[in-house]
């Protein structure tokens, strides 16, 4: 039963991680109908950020504080990865919001080879370690909770409150909705459609940035292909709680994260990838607008 319970606690921690860009997926699609496949490439940005100002900061301050380390990766995260997201949602998908459907896709598969490439570049294709940041252990009878698991989880939790109040009981959160409904209709009844669809780019790659940082903090790792695997399992995430709700991205990355865990614990690693995919299918064969997701109304 404790052994049960550890896998539990892991598998809550590592979806907790996958919700955090689970919701940037959802956030975009429930404002202009189109995937950004590049939201996993800019976790992978945010990691990379927060690993290089940890690598800034302890050159010049050796004995500064993890807490205040921990926060100034997390600004700089959010700021740096806010202004690729507001870039590319100006040059690469903007101009081609009325185009065809398949047109922001393809352009978003680009961005996304083009950002993890970039990465590969610069900071080169082998693993960049950092020390661990957080090692304090708890011990219940046999289950090990660690500090650096209870932050990943507190702060998920807080960012979907935060997220939740902000899109539901603010007037940005209005407008989103608005823009979510009908952009034609929202823009006439003076609602900056333009900036509202950029806001919410910036909004979602702060949460991917927060991701990054967890998943450096966790994993105390990080690579130029770390956005692929992560991201795709965080669309998973968000189609399988229900694309377009923020609850259900939170949901569908907390199932993904313990259906990984208790495979990998029970069965064979090599096939948890392969569980995952599977359980999403019957899901959507049974259910397919995800666990959360309310069916599309057709405008007539």
């Amino acid at each position: 039963m404790e052994y049960f319970i550890q896998q539990l606690i892991n598998g809550l921690t590592l979806g907790s991680i996958y919700g955090l860009v689970a919701i940037g997926y959802t956030m975009v699609y429930g404002i202009i109908g189109m995937i950004n496949f590049a939201h996993g490439d800019i976790f992978m940005l945010g990691g990379f950020a927060a690993l290089i100002v940890f690598l800034i900061l302890t050159s010049f301050f050796a004995g500064i504080p993890v807490a205040l380390l921990l926060l100034v990766m997390l600004i700089v995260g959010m700021l740096m990865t806010g202004l690729w997201n507001w870039t590319i949602e100006r040059v690469a998908y903007r101009p081609l919001r009325g185009s065809f459907r398949l047109a922001p896709l393809i352009t978003a598969i680009g961005m996304s080879i083009t950002l993890s490439n970039f990465i590969q570049v610069t900071q080169g294709p082998r693993n960049k370690p950092i020390p661990q940041l957080v090692t304090d252990v708890y011990h219940i009878g046999a289950i090990t909770i660690s500090l650096k698991q209870l932050i990943i989880v507190a702060v998920t939790s807080a960012l979907l409150f935060a997220f939740w109040y902000i899109v539901n009981k603010t007037p940005l959160g209005r407008a989103q909705r608005a823009t979510e409904q009908d952009r034609k209709m929202a823009a006439l009844l003076g609602v900056d459609v333009d900036r509202t669809i950029s806001v919410t780019f910036v909004m979602g790659a702060a949460l991917a940035a927060v991701a990054g940082c967890m998943y450096l903090m966790y994993y105390g790792v990080s690579n130029f292909n770390d956005g692929f695997i992560p991201g795709v399992k965080a669309f998973t995430a968000a189609v399988l709680g229900g694309i377009g709700s923020l609850p259900g991205a939170v949901l569908g990355g907390l199932m993904i994260g313990l259906i990984e865990s208790l495979w990998s614990a029970y069965f064979t690693i090599a096939y948890k990838d392969v569980a995952t995919f599977v359980i999403l299918a019957f899901v959507l064969i049974f259910k397919p607008t995800g666990i959360l997701g309310r069916p599309e109304v057709e405008k007539v």
